[in-house]
């Protein structure tokens, strides 16, 4: 979360009045009423979004880390949300398991970075209704999540196919890099390698 963030950061946005130039332009039929969640702890990748959804004519939330979600759905219970999968504190599949507990009418729409796209797989078996590749943009996003008005919520993303067993590894390398900022030392450790094992590794293309 970006330490200038405040609480009016997720708070329901007011849709735009009628007569407004411009911004009612492009707004679909399905929309109308319609609100979305965002979460993201990057501050200019979630209002971007957020101005481009409420530009398309939905109401949204926006959040910057799990807490702050919390909050936001507590004074109105959303009916998209767009999740960060990693975020500082509680992770995007944490709050994901909560917001379906709130309401299993929530449609979900995971964003995932580099390195997490077995997670993301997992983020779909618990609910969400499909994943996306960072950065992804508001159409991109609004897509996935009108597909799963064809009663696919459960089913997995088929764009997507699961990892073999040697890029599931490399991701899951790269994954507990990433946790331990880039120490190689360290990764080889929780790893359970040597880190020269671990150097070799890295050097390799991601595979297929």
């Amino acid at each position: 979360m970006d330490r200038g963030t405040s609480s009016s950061d997720f708070l329901l946005a007011v849709p735009p009045a009628q007569g407004e130039p411009d911004s009612s332009q492009g707004v679909s039929p399905s929309s109308i009423g319609s609100s979305i969640l965002v979460v993201d702890d990057s501050y200019a990748f979630r209002e971007r979004l957020a101005r481009a959804f409420r530009e398309r004519g939905y109401r949204v939330l926006t959040a910057g880390n799990y807490d702050e979600a919390i909050a936001a759905i507590a004074e109105c219970i959303p009916d998209m949300a767009v999740l960060d999968l990693r975020m500082s504190g509680k992770s995007g599949l944490e709050l994901l398991k909560d917001l379906k507990q709130a309401s299993d009418r929530i449609k979900i729409l995971i964003l995932t970075g580099f390195g997490s796209i077995a997670t993301a797989i997992d983020a779909v078996r618990l609910g969400a209704i499909n994943y996306l590749p960072k950065p992804a943009d508001a159409d991109d996003i609004l897509a996935a999540l009108q597909r799963a008005d064809g009663g696919t919520e459960s089913a997995a993303p088929p764009d997507h196919e699961v990892p073999s067993l040697a890029r599931a590894e490399w991701e899951h390398i790269h994954r507990v890099l990433g946790d331990c900022n880039g120490n190689i030392s360290e990764a080889a450790r929780r790893l359970g390698i040597h880190r020269r094992s671990l150097q070799r590794k890295l050097r390799k293309q991601a595979p297929e």
